[in-house]
């Protein structure tokens, strides 16, 4: 379905800056980031919700949706900025079940109005992973919502930050999977909806999540519909953000319009600790028989598996494999959301 907010044409180019914003930044800095105003990006804190942060699975209402940053004038501005081959580029299937059908594209040489339509056109998904580390004005607004993080949640210190943004077509999916750090997931555009699992058996199992820690497999794996039952299911519209438990299986389902999100992946002490001891369990049981139980907090236990995980790391007992998904396809500049399969080209990224 197209977005009805479109101007077809348009190119990306410089914004003139609005009355009272900063002329070097210009309209991508919304006035809540004026020096002369304090304003929580974040509009429902509570002490609770505070104190839950990194633990639980949590919902916020924020305001990022009004930035005009995030309009088709905005994207199109980012996606001619992000570097192209970071751009990732996916398509897939229908059943939730057939993470399989998971295909990576190329984006070629599409400018970002045009890869802005094909977005709105087809059945992709533009992941652009760390924009913060490649675009100055998300890097701005990485360190602005951190800085609000930090000083809303007792003793919260965070680090890895990855601010990625996700531009993606109508019914677009991502299939269940789970990620090692924190993360957040803030709508922008459009709606989705999201459900997340227990970090439990049978949802994700000791063994499974090692192995992803490990990196001995992807971080997609096999879907039981019936899982749906024991799931949260959280609907997403513009202005919502949630939040969820480390190593928490999820997966995505769009709605019927393009869907913009900011998708922020980060690690806490607790966090990083929480990692290495899974990582050292993987390691202690494939080199000893051992069969490990994860441990949170700093105990002397999880002090002494940080000390294993470091020095396996150090040692590379063991070798990661890093899947490698060939490009199948391209898209079209003159036939918009149309993808052109080259299937045995060879190509991967």
């Amino acid at each position: 379905m197209a977005d009805p907010g479109r101007r077809p044409g348009r190119l990306a180019g410089p914004r003139r800056p609005r009355p009272g914003q900063d002329p070097v930044v210009g309209a991508v800095q919304d006035p809540i980031l004026r020096k002369d105003r304090v304003v929580s990006i974040i509009s429902d804190w509570t002490d609770d919700k505070a104190k839950a942060f990194g633990r639980e699975n949590l919902v916020f209402q924020h305001g990022l949706h009004q930035r005009p940053m995030f309009d088709d004038e905005g994207l199109a501005r980012l996606l001619d900025q992000y570097p192209r081959d970071q751009l990732g580029v996916f398509t897939m299937g229908e059943d939730p079940k057939a993470w399989t059908t998971w295909r990576k594209g190329a984006a070629g040489n599409l400018t970002g109005d045009q890869l802005l339509e094909a977005a709105q056109a087809g059945r992709i998904w533009l992941n652009l992973r760390k924009t913060n580390d490649f675009v100055p004005d998300y890097a701005a607004l990485c360190d602005e919502i951190f800085a609000e993080k930090e000083a809303r949640v007792p003793g919260l210190k965070t680090f890895k930050r990855d601010l990625g943004m996700l531009i993606s077509s109508a019914n677009a999916q991502v299939f269940y999977h789970l990620d090692v750090p924190l993360v957040s997931l803030w709508q922008v555009r459009g709606q989705k909806k999201v459900w997340v699992y227990p970090v439990a058996d049978p949802y994700v199992g000791e063994l499974a999540l090692e192995r992803i820690v490990l990196k001995e497999t992807a971080e997609q794996f096999a879907f039981d519909p019936a899982w749906d039952a024991g799931a949260r299911a959280y609907d997403l519209t513009p202005g919502t953000m949630v939040t969820w438990q480390q190593n928490a299986p999820h997966r995505i389902e769009n709605g019927p319009m393009l869907n913009v999100s900011i998708s922020i992946e980060f690690m806490t002490p607790p966090a990083l600790m929480r990692a290495n001891v899974i990582y050292a369990n993987g390691v202690l049981r494939r080199r000893l028989g051992a069969r490990p139980r994860v441990q949170n907090g700093f105990g002397p236990t999880a002090l002494g598996k940080l000390a294993v995980a470091r020095g396996a790391k150090a040692l590379n007992l063991q070798t990661p494999h890093v899947r490698h998904l060939p490009v199948t396809f391209g898209l079209d500049a003159q036939r918009p959301g149309v993808l052109v399969e080259r299937a045995g080209d060879g190509i991967s990224a």
